[in-house]
């Protein structure tokens, strides 16, 4: 059987790649499974910095694989979309997703767990849950409102209008556009970008971005003692150390 999940490694770097471009990259139970796996295991190996997600072909994914569904549907939390859906809200890595055409249902949602999002300057993006009698998932019905408003969520949560690139990159969605042949590259080299730096800072910055909104007054003190705890780090002296002696930093 085609392998539909492509794991490459690049280095401190994960690339996953949704390769189904026959059946618009649409995704079935085991595919959830394989990346669930992936994502797994990329959170515990010291090894990995950073992971890209990306399709093949000229699509990003077209989403659930409704025959797929019909047959196994996804009744419980231990169902494989739901572990994939868990291990991308959890991933305390960055993520970055290549989105080198059409994103639909959990190809948009997903959107919202990643810290960095290429797309293509012709990706549409569509969330078709209510037309198919289902509800949002991946905690959209949470982020995306908190994204741009309960309003607009409401525009292609409930009327399921699709929006473009430029749009994705107005409502913060995207974080930039390129040409699609561009994605990837452009993707990878964000990550590379990412892996030269100190892992435990990142990591501890993600939490913070991610982190349920606080008071100003918590997050100052939050900030605080993660920063202080920084200095006492191996990492803080080494970027200081090459700071002064003007070469990049090794931290690994």
């Amino acid at each position: 059987m085609e392998d539909h999940i492509l794991v490459e490694s690049r280095g401190p770097v994960l690339e996953l790649r949704i390769n189904r471009p026959d059946k618009k990259n649409a995704l079935t139970q085991a595919m959830y499974a394989a990346l669930a796996d992936a994502l797994d295991g990329a959170a515990t190996d010291d090894t990995v910095a950073v992971a890209i997600i990306t399709g093949a072909g000229d699509i990003f994914t077209s989403g659930n694989d409704l025959k797929d569904f019909q047959e196994t549907p996804p009744v419980g939390a231990d169902q494989p979309v739901y572990r994939f859906i868990r291990a991308i809200a959890a991933f305390p890595k960055v993520l970055i997703a290549g989105v080198n055409g059409a994103a639909i249902g959990i190809g948009t949602t997903m959107l919202l767990h990643c810290d960095l999002v290429v797309a293509s300057r012709l990706a549409m993006f569509h969330m078709p849950f209510v037309d198919l009698a289902l509800v949002p998932e991946a905690g959209s019905s949470l982020l995306f409102p908190r994204l741009v408003g309960r309003q607009r969520a409401a525009k292609h949560l409930i009327l399921a209008e699709p929006f473009d690139a430029e749009t994705a990159l107005d409502y913060g969605l995207v974080t930039e556009l390129v040409d699609e042949s561009d994605v990837v590259p452009r993707a990878r080299q964000l990550a590379e970008r990412v892996a030269a730096k100190p892992p435990e800072a990142v990591r501890i910055t993600k939490q913070l971005i991610a982190s349920p909104a606080a008071s100003l007054e918590e997050r100052i003190a939050a900030e605080g003692e993660h920063f202080a705890a920084r200095l006492q780090s191996a990492e803080a002296p080494e970027a200081f150390r090459a700071f002064f002696e003007k070469r990049p930093p090794n931290f690994r």
